[in-house]
């Protein structure tokens, strides 16, 4: 099954499924993502505070698989912002993944109320690992419309993405609607709301008239609707289900339907942005 992509505001292309490793402990991170490999995946998204990057790295060694074939993004971690701290939390990055050069790199936060609000400057200094050829591109995560439009302004720098919660319970469609504005793409993580849409019943009865899955269903209204997706599973045979979801297309009504599920801020399953201020101690 072919993995459609989506080109980025500076014409590099990214795959729009992906595979997550959130949640995935790291002393199982290496066969974990080495069996994403094997179902198809070539996406694969970690971060810093998951610590899991050195897992991640070590299944990229043993795939034998070309680096050209895969896409890797990891994020900054949230006691890292100070420019100094950033340049050497990249640099730990890389070493732990294995690897010269990252394909997409993210602030995991904008954290406005720490930093006395600075997160510019932190992004200034991501600006600067594409400079050196380390990331070829760089973004942002669960950045709300404010956020964006202040790095934009004070930096002439736009993200590649931004990924942000998105699902049918809370389509988050201000934080969407700006990233669209600025060109910026956008990514959903908790697409499936941590499994609460899989009981829904308008889902279920769309996913019956194409012998699809409530997961499935999902993950295809994020594709119609333009997000890059990457969902978590340490089953195989629930990766398999994912990745399954480029054999059938909704309907416009179908996904206008999924849509007018939100509930806005009622849907939410994370914290908000304007308020979230953990740093791992």
């Amino acid at each position: 099954m072919t993995v459609s992509t989506i080109t980025l505001n500076n014409g590099t292309s990214i795959p729009q499924l992906g595979f997550g490793v959130f949640q995935v402990p790291p002393e199982e991170t290496a066969e974990t993502v080495s069996k994403a490999f094997e179902v198809g995946y070539r996406h694969i998204d970690t971060a810093e505070m998951y610590q899991n990057e050195a897992g991640v790295g070590e299944a990229i060694r043993s795939s034998g698989l070309g680096r050209d074939e895969l896409y890797i993004t990891s994020k900054l971690n949230n006691g890292f912002h100070e420019p100094d701290a950033a340049r050497r939390a990249f640099d730990e990055t890389l070493t732990k993944l294995g690897l010269d050069r990252i394909d997409l790199f993210l602030i995991h936060w904008p954290l406005p109320t720490l930093y006395d609000g600075d997160f510019v400057s932190t992004w200034k200094t991501l600006a600067e690992f594409v400079e050196d050829g380390r990331a070829t591109s760089i973004g942002v995560s669960n950045f709300q419309p404010a956020h964006l439009d202040r790095i934009v302004s004070e930096s002439g720098v736009v993200p590649a993405v931004n990924q942000i919660e998105v699902h049918p319970y809370f389509t988050n469609e201000a934080a969407r609607a700006a990233s669209i504005r600025h060109g910026v793409e956008v990514e959903a993580w908790s697409p499936i709301a941590q499994g609460k849409v899989l009981d829904d019943e308008l889902i279920n009865k769309i996913g019956a008239e194409y012998g699809k899955s409530a997961a499935q269903v999902t993950l295809r209204w994020h594709v119609e609707r333009g997000d890059i997706v990457f969902p978590k599973s340490m089953s195989q045979d629930r990766m398999r289900e994912n990745f399954e979801i480029f054999d059938f297309s909704l309907t416009h009504d179908q996904v206008e339907q999924i849509s007018a599920l939100d509930r806005g801020e009622d849907g939410r399953t994370g914290p908000n942005p304007d308020t979230f201020d953990y740093v791992p101690s």
